[in-house]
């Protein structure tokens, strides 16, 4: 079974989970996978071993994006000669970006089913480009099958019109893996001060406000050293956490390529947001070895609470705080790294499980046909 996995994003979380979804469809007995990048993705700098099978030119500027609307017509009847020379069964957007209608309507033209994977399904305050969640409405009312990371997306995107009264398939999130950042040396080896670390997005939603006072009320304490990276507008609450004595603030992109090394500083990942649909940043943490603190809301509380690296706190000053003082006077028991096997395993288990489950939907949508998509419905069998 051939099944085409594309993301257009850049950088970031996007194109990072259709290289990891296609790999582990490319695990699965019977299955192959066609990936689709963009062609100035960053993963493909930073991870030799991509292969970019269908390329696809995207934009940089906003002109340049106006100008790959303008183009769409011609770009339709382009990307469905290639797809039907590809000849997939099924299509999967890891993630919704602008021009994926583009897509759609190439797939459609030449008869391709279509899945989406909902991340979010309402906007983050601070989150995304203006007329993101209206594009997504759209993307998911011509898809056939839509997928939610967790319960709680799930239970959003149920009541939206552009469901159709249909059901979400809920997937999981497995780890994310970077090069090197499974061979970490284990959190507090370095014999100083707990390493906390806060990477990501620096928006609104992600609560940075709330670790501001939470370090303040702390006081001044030669206990740990946190470090808040990423990328973000100039924001009172950055300012406010650079002037916590022992927190620095780099208000900047982080490539592909840095990301292990930040990981590998740390000996626990911070996530106190006010709201949350689910946290890649923190499946690469527990990928890696190194403990969350994550408060227990959204999506968080469904990734992390059976993980005993994990430690959930109320979304509040008080309960960061105390949540905080805790970890650092009595770390919890000190995590493994997984094995690079061992989170290959789950991103084939998650390909095989939502394959087998997209099957289940399929077959009943008029004028769909099921052939070559049955052998996707035993439990998935990972090639040896």
């Amino acid at each position: 079974m051939r099944v085409l996995v594309w993301q257009w994003g850049r950088r970031g979380a996007g194109p990072k989970m259709a290289v990891e979804l296609a790999r582990g469809i490319n695990a699965l007995e019977g299955c192959q996978a066609v990936l689709s990048l963009s062609e100035k993705a960053e993963i493909l700098r930073a991870d030799s071993s991509v292969r970019n099978d269908l390329p696809f030119r995207t934009y940089t500027t906003l002109l340049s994006l106006l100008v790959r609307v303008v183009q769409a017509p011609w770009l339709v009847k382009g990307l469905a000669a290639r797809l039907q020379r590809i000849r997939p069964v099924l299509a999967i957007c890891a993630m919704p970006g602008p021009l994926d209608l583009i897509m759609v309507a190439a797939l459609h033209r030449v008869g391709v089913p279509v899945v989406v994977i909902v991340h979010d399904a309402q906007a983050h305050p601070g989150d995304g480009f203006p007329g993101q969640i209206f594009l997504q409405r759209l993307l998911v009312w011509r898809a056939d099958v839509v997928v939610a990371l967790t319960a709680h997306v799930a239970a959003l995107l149920a009541p939206q019109r552009c469901m159709r009264g249909r059901k979400a398939i809920v997937a999981s999130h497995p780890p994310f893996a970077f090069e090197g950042a499974t061979a970490l040396a284990r959190p507090l080896a370095h014999g100083g001060p707990i390493r906390l670390l806060a990477f990501g997005r620096l928006l609104p939603y992600k609560g940075l406000d709330l670790l501001a006072e939470a370090l303040q009320r702390m006081g001044s304490t030669p206990d740990y050293i946190c470090r808040v990276v990423g990328k973000g507008p100039d924001a009172p609450w950055l300012r406010q956490l650079a002037a916590v004595p022992g927190v620095s603030v780099e208000n900047r992109w982080v490539p592909e390529g840095e990301i292990a090394g930040l990981l590998a500083w740390a000996d626990v990942l911070l996530l106190p947001y006010r709201e949350a649909s689910q946290s890649g940043v923190g499946a690469a943490a527990l990928a890696a070895g190194r403990w969350v603190l994550a408060t227990n809301v959204g999506g968080l509380a469904e990734q992390f609470r059976d993980k005993p690296q994990a430690v959930l706190c109320a979304p509040t000053v008080e309960g960061i705080a105390q949540a905080l003082s805790q970890i650092i006077a009595q770390p919890p028991p000190v995590p493994e790294a997984e094995e690079n096997a061992t989170i290959k395993a789950d991103w084939a288990f998650m390909a095989g499980k939502l394959l087998s489950n997209v099957c289940r939907v399929l077959p009943h949508r008029a004028g769909f046909s099921a052939a070559g998509l049955k052998m996707a419905e035993p439990a998935p069998r990972i090639k040896s």
